[in-house]
């Protein structure tokens, strides 16, 4: 397993995403200046990775076109253990410019090869989008993916992906409170995620009982044991979160030091007992971008 990154050129904030994301927000700051700070964390967190001997390949983003979310490839492609990619219809137009044949080329190149292309992206003409990762989290070990329905998540391309990589569909609704009203949660991977051995999962998002109920049964089915945050701390990314290996085996969870700071003690204890954490300070990119270390990450096999 190795984990793609893209180095920003031109990150920013992104008004078209902005529509549903909740979490990105906005100020006077200069973009040179945001770009700056980005790369500064970007580099931080990759340094900090391979310290761990965590295989990560690093690709830089390209000036042109101006793709000021690219730092977030999770979105537009994964990777699975049979050799297929799946490629991804995304919301924002200028998101769709984030995808380069000549970066799976070149994972090609260095070995990571790839049989098949499962692409998904022409429903974006039908206004119809999953984006990635972001829109599922998949528990790989035991073939169960979850996803929570909003505009960028479409309950039937889900199934179409379950059903193309054998996993069971696990769809529900998810909210959060933005000025006094419950809306739609932008992506799954913001709520949840979901590790070999447990799961980090926001409950309280969950307002349908029957989804709940749903969600925490396949959770419990799978042997996981839920470690639950409060939508507090779900707005301070602690479900943005993603267990990685190493090239010795060993399994890391990596997340924010935003996350990490919202975390109370037995919650670290609990998290600690499986796997080691890696914190990272990336506060430029969770603010403007409004996503995290999960959404940073895409894996690779």
């Amino acid at each position: 397993m190795a984990i793609l990154m893209i180095s920003p050129v031109s990150f920013g904030f992104n008004a078209e995403t902005a529509k549903n994301n909740y979490f990105q927000k906005n100020d006077e700051t200069q973009p040179s200046e945001i770009q700056r700070l980005a790369l500064a964390e970007f580099n931080a967190m990759v340094e900090k990775l391979r310290a761990k001997n965590i295989d990560v390949i690093v690709v830089e983003d390209t000036l042109d076109p101006h793709t000021p979310d690219s730092i977030f490839p999770n979105n537009w492609v994964s990777f699975h253990e049979n050799g297929t990619v799946s490629l991804y219809p995304m919301f924002a137009e200028n998101r769709r410019l984030e995808r380069r044949e000549d970066i799976l080329n070149h994972l090609q190149q260095i070995g990571f090869k790839h049989n098949e292309i499962f692409d998904l992206t022409h429903y974006e003409r039908e206004n119809r989008f999953l984006e990635g990762t972001g829109s599922m989290v998949l528990d790989r070990k035991q073939k169960v993916a979850y996803a929570a329905i909003s505009e960028r998540t479409d309950e039937q391309l889900f199934e179409k992906f379950c059903e193309k990589f054998d996993y069971f569909p696990c769809a529900f609704h998810a909210f959060q409170t933005v000025k006094n009203e419950r809306l739609p949660i932008y992506h799954t991977n913001v709520m949840m995620c979901v590790a070999d051995d447990y799961a980090v999962l926001c409950r309280d998002s969950i307002d349908n009982f029957q989804d709940r109920i749903f969600v925490l049964d396949r959770l419990i089915g799978t042997e996981k044991e839920v470690v639950l945050i409060s939508e507090k701390q779900m707005h301070a990314f602690a479900g943005n979160m993603l267990q990685v290996e190493n090239q010795d085996g060993k399994k890391f969870l990596v997340m924010s030091q935003t996350a990490f700071n919202s975390l109370d003690d037995e919650q670290i204890k609990e998290l600690s007992s499986y796997n080691e954490i890696i914190s990272v300070e990336i506060p430029t990119i969770e603010k403007y971008g409004g996503g995290s270390a999960r959404c940073m990450m895409a894996e690779v096999f």
